[in-house]
């Protein structure tokens, strides 16, 4: 037993850890009504935040987050993403993330007959 154990206790010590990711720098800030934090990883994974409290004492108050994160993907492209959080929801941007194709012309032209001329309430 005390052979395994030993054993045990070798494999863990000649292990390779090189494939692990560890944090290189990790800085944070928390008040009241605002927080930030920064952090980086070993190997290159960075992300920030800053948030703080909008309309504090009312019935609109809410927290903003501000941030953006990059990375590399598995297939060696930059990955960064911008966002910011609020009572709109999550809103990232970013190179890598789809868009929305064009509004075609005769749908731009209706839309705006349609707002130039809104139909008649009905009663």
């Amino acid at each position: 037993m005390k052979f395994i154990v030993l054993f045990a206790c070798i494999a863990v010590a000649l292990a390779d850890v090189s494939h692990l990711d560890t944090v290189v720098r990790f800085d944070s800030v928390v008040n009241p009504d605002s927080y930030n934090y920064a952090y980086e990883t070993s190997k290159g994974i960075r992300a920030e935040e800053a948030g703080e409290l909008k309309n504090a004492g009312s019935e609109q108050e809410a927290i903003e987050a501000k941030g953006q994160f990059s990375y590399t993907s598995p297939e060696g492209e930059n990955i960064a993403v911008s966002y910011i959080a609020n009572e709109l929801g999550f809103q990232p941007t970013g190179d890598h993330l789809p868009q929305p194709p064009a509004i075609p012309e005769l749908i731009q032209k209706a839309l705006k007959y349609l707002a130039d001329h809104p139909p008649a309430a009905r009663k």
